[in-house]
């Protein structure tokens, strides 16, 4: 096991697994590991990103198979949720589909699903010829509020984006921009909880969608008024709803649009 992880909470407590997006680390997630404190809460660093500096080069698929290795060990006989954002929801679905028996209940917040045509020839030449402005902090500062990443916490992104190096964020990209939903997700038994935000491009509206169509248990929401990020735009309103996922196998009712 490479990937770099913190651990909050009673292990004998049920299992909250946090995956981040690409572009930020496990220090995403501090608003949840507050809030959940009944629970054996785990953050990773997903690969080359974060802490996670020692190890195989990021793939979606590597990362679910370290993570189910990972959860395996610690789930203790106890409950498994599994929370992934962006990326770390692409490796939710990754999860779900190689172990569908794993985990209890899963948010996938914001996956696209549907590849985007040509990704792989264009994203090495954009990036090699754009990566400088990384380590400009009046274009970070643009980027981070897309995000909506709160000043306290601009410092530590501009770190991390100004240390990765451009072969791992083409790496990311083109994961991310390639993923198709696993063909063996329609058999993933879990309680599948699948948000996107009302402001997010119509593709990740679509990807939401085909998700909610390719399995029984997923249940589907578009977040009013939000676009890519509410664990970080209203984390109060964000633990709500995972506690009520988890815990009543429903979702508040005000914030959202039915899909």
């Amino acid at each position: 096991m490479t990937i770099h992880y913190v651990e909050y909470g009673d292990k004998n407590d049920p299992l909250l697994i946090f995956l981040h997006g690409g572009g930020v680390s496990g220090w995403m997630w501090d608003k949840q590991v507050q809030y959940f404190s009944q629970y054996h809460c785990i953050v990773p660093d997903l690969p080359e990103q974060g802490q996670s500096t020692i190890g195989p080069n990021f793939s979606i698929q590597t990362s679910a198979e370290q993570l189910i290795e990972l959860i395996k060990e610690k789930a203790n006989g106890q409950k498994v949720s599994v929370i992934g954002f962006s990326l770390g929801a692409q490796i939710t679905l990754q999860i779900l589909s190689l172990e569908p028996d794993l985990v209890d209940h899963a948010m996938i917040n914001s996956a696209l699903v549907r590849p985007v045509p040509l990704a792989k020839q264009l994203i090495g030449p954009s990036i090699r010829l754009t990566f400088p402005l990384i380590k400009n902090k009046s274009f970070s500062k643009i980027q981070s509020k897309t995000l909506y990443i709160k000043e306290d916490y601009f410092d530590k992104y501009y770190k991390e984006s100004s240390q990765m190096k451009v072969e791992t964020l083409i790496r990311i990209l083109e994961e991310n921009m390639s993923f198709r939903l696993p063909k063996d997700f329609p058999k993933a038994k879990g309680k599948i909880l699948v948000t996107v935000g009302e402001k997010e491009k119509p593709v990740m509206k679509k990807s939401a969608m085909d998700i909610v169509k390719s399995n029984p248990n997923c249940k589907g929401v578009i977040l009013s008024n939000v676009g890519h990020g509410i664990s970080l735009a209203n984390p109060t309103y964000f633990n709500r709803m995972i506690e009520t996922w988890i815990q009543e196998g429903n979702v508040p009712k005000e914030g959202i649009i039915s899909m």
